[in-house]
């Protein structure tokens, strides 16, 4: 099979993936094979690529918001049927057994695995899953518009989630407007929620209040009122302190992104008064089926940006040089 392959973490300007043949993998006797049609491409994909992310396995195929269909199930296989349309997200496997999977947080299982990290990815025509970690794709969505919602979808719900908004309303802060933020843009107004929008790019200023923010602004801005909540989905540690900086009394930052620059300096006058700050570490299937159930009723879609597959690199070069809201999938058969 046709695969990117990454052999040695390097700057993307340097073209690191290679166009590749290698073996069309096969299943185990609880995985699946899957013949991928759509590969999204997230920033975790640059961190890994880039080396920002050590690498835990090499050779690698990247890749983890895939949408293909079943060709082949290992014998011990449950419940799903050759030919399903289904997605496999950054959590590969979870052990179900640790302390954290019995507390129902199995993105921090000591076991896991992770899709395109630690296990080879979606970059390729094919790959193998495990069964119970995929998640069928309901008949409303496109396999285009499904494959970001399998992580700028999912981890932007987790981290919407996280906010603790969704209970109790209010003034929601995104900081940072890529592709978890512009999806959360419209799941937060659909769910009630007042949204202002950081971003230092005039064109997004203007998106983002266009797709339903009530203000947005460069992140130096002051907001028209002070935010109850904020998610920070930009990877750079300054506006994670511009957020607290803009957060009322009780409030809580919750940073979305799996990788950040050192925080240098952190006034505790910021933190006091009760503010907190949660990070978010992975997603959890729950995140993933709710987030599918959410985009299905209330018409959640991404604004996507293709590419071929052998043109990996220039896709990636795209996110990280900031030329698109960062939905852009790669297309494979």
């Amino acid at each position: 099979m046709k695969a990117m392959l990454l052999r040695k973490p390097a700057p993307v300007e340097t073209n690191p993936l290679e166009y590749a043949d290698v073996e069309t993998p096969s299943p185990g006797s609880e995985e699946v094979l899957i013949k991928i049609s759509k590969c999204g491409v997230c920033r975790t994909d640059l961190h890994i690529v880039e080396g920002e992310l050590p690498p835990v396995k090499l050779p690698l195929i990247p890749g983890h918001q895939v949408i293909g269909r079943v060709v082949e199930v290992g014998r011990n296989v449950e419940g799903v049927r050759h030919g399903e349309l289904v997605g496999v997200p950054w959590l590969y496997y979870a052990c179900g057994e640790c302390r954290y999977c019995r507390r129902g947080l199995e993105n921090l299982c000591d076991h896991a695995l992770f899709t395109g990290y630690s296990v080879n990815g979606g970059y390729a025509e094919y790959m193998v899953a495990h069964y119970r970690f995929i998640h069928k794709i309901p008949g409303e969505l496109g396999e285009l518009e499904a494959a970001p919602l399998m992580c700028a979808g999912a981890v932007g719900y987790r981290s919407l989630r996280l906010t603790g908004l969704l209970e109790t309303g209010g003034v929601l802060g995104l900081f940072g407007y890529g592709a978890a933020a512009h999806l959360m843009l419209q799941t937060a107004r659909k769910l009630g929620l007042r949204v202002y929008v950081f971003t230092s790019s005039p064109w997004k200023i203007e998106h983002a209040l266009k797709n339903g923010a009530e203000w947005a602004g460069a992140t130096s801005e002051e907001p028209p009122s002070k935010l109850d909540a904020a998610i920070v989905y930009a990877p750079v540690s300054q506006v994670f302190v511009e957020a607290l900086r803009k957060l009322d009394k009780g409030g809580r930052v919750v940073l979305g992104e799996i990788y950040m620059t050192p925080v240098e300096r952190l006034e505790y006058r910021l933190l006091w008064e009760e503010r907190e700050v949660k990070t978010v570490a992975n997603v959890t299937r729950r995140d993933v089926v709710e987030f599918l159930q959410i985009a299905v009723k209330h018409g959640i879609k991404p604004e996507v940006k293709t590419f071929r597959l052998e043109q990996a690199n220039e896709a990636l070069k795209e996110l990280k040089h900031g030329r698109s809201l960062g939905q852009i999938v790669l297309e494979i058969s």
